[in-house]
């Protein structure tokens, strides 16, 4: 889904959309487990090849269901444009929430060397890259898992991405955070693409 590109895949995107929406962070130490916690998924590391994102380029409606509250269930639609840059070696993702004036800018970028991509995202209210590395991973089986280390009240957790579901004509971005390094998984923000 940020501010200024914390940890490029949506974190960012959900710690600005909430803090833009006046709403508990989804990251936070005390919320509750969006939903049943789902099997760990360990990010991929060097697997990544040029064009992995290709299936992101193009135009899209994209429903999103976020948890705002235990329990409570935020859900309103947004749209975006997805360009696929430098021989399928980057990805760019233009997403607008106009009901929420919100929106923001994915860049996703493979690294040649180490073959692993990185997720990075940039708020566009605030429009700065802070030097935080994104979340990097890779796409294995159809899925793409995408991970961060970080801490919340002095604990590591470790945040994820994933996307999955994917068709020419849909796909789904999953976010959820670990606090038992990678053993469960609170899910809290999902995002249904569906091709324009």
């Amino acid at each position: 889904m940020t501010h200024a590109l914390v940890d490029p895949t949506r974190r960012a995107l959900c710690l600005g959309v909430l803090g833009t929406l006046a709403g508990p962070r989804p990251f936070d130490a005390h919320a509750q487990p969006a939903a049943p916690a789902s099997a760990p998924v360990a990010a991929p590391a060097g697997t990544g090849t040029a064009g992995d994102f290709n299936f992101l380029a193009g135009e899209w409606r994209i429903h999103h269901r976020r948890l705002k509250a235990p329990g409570v269930w935020d859900e309103f639609d947004g749209e975006a444009t997805c360009w696929t840059i430098l021989a399928g070696t980057g990805s760019i993702e233009e997403l607008r929430i106009p009901a929420r004036d919100f929106s923001g800018l994915g860049i996703r970028l493979l690294d040649p060397k180490t073959r692993v991509w990185n997720d990075y995202w940039v708020n566009g209210k605030e429009r700065g890259i802070d030097g935080t590395p994104g979340l990097t991973g890779g796409f294995a089986d159809g899925i793409g898992t995408f991970t961060a280390e970080d801490t919340d009240g002095g604990a590591k957790v470790v945040y994820r991405g994933v996307w999955d579901r994917i068709t020419p004509t849909s796909h789904r971005w999953r976010q959820g955070v670990s606090r038992d390094g990678g053993k469960t998984w609170d899910e809290n923000w999902f995002m249904d693409w569906t091709r324009a």
